[in-house]
């Protein structure tokens, strides 16, 4: 194709465990939607696929939202949101096999990698704030401080 291969936003619906679109990982527009009975069913359904890149839940339930977030091994969780893509500010968290490497691109992670980190302890006096308001040092004093 000399123009590229392209696919638009795509829904798949009533998807299966068995089914290719549901065994691999897709890196494009598409959402697989699988549909169980229960959150019991939900859980071990995403927790024995061996990507964990992220799943969401549909629920009116706080409390199933708050089990299934805390039980469902992803890295990204989406409650009642069709797609739990963070934003660049937040770290890419997929788990298992939808990672690899050592460290994020995004977030503080990719903050981190990108910057030199500099710690810088000090004290300042307030003799040595006046002495500077006032003009009265022209000089600053380099001396190990100690306190009286």
């Amino acid at each position: 194709y000399p123009l590229g291969n392209f696919l638009g936003p795509t829904v798949i619906d009533r998807a299966t465990p068995e089914m290719q679109c549901y065994s691999e990982e897709i890196f494009g527009p598409v959402l697989t939607c699988v549909r169980v009975d229960t959150l019991d069913q939900a859980l071990a359904l995403v927790n024995g696929n061996r990507y964990g890149n992220g799943a969401s839940v549909f629920t009116r339930s706080g409390a199933s939202a708050r089990r299934f977030q805390a039980e469902v091994d992803v890295g990204q969780v989406g409650i009642n949101v069709p797609i739990p893509v963070p934003l660049p500010m937040f770290s890419f968290t997929g788990n298992k096999a939808s990672f690899l490497g050592d460290t994020n691109f995004y977030g503080r992670a990719g903050v981190g990698f990108y910057t030199q980190l500099k710690t810088i302890t000090s004290h300042w006096r307030r003799q040595d704030a006046e002495d500077a308001v006032s003009g009265s040092s022209a000089k600053g004093s380099m001396h190990m401080p100690t306190h009286h």
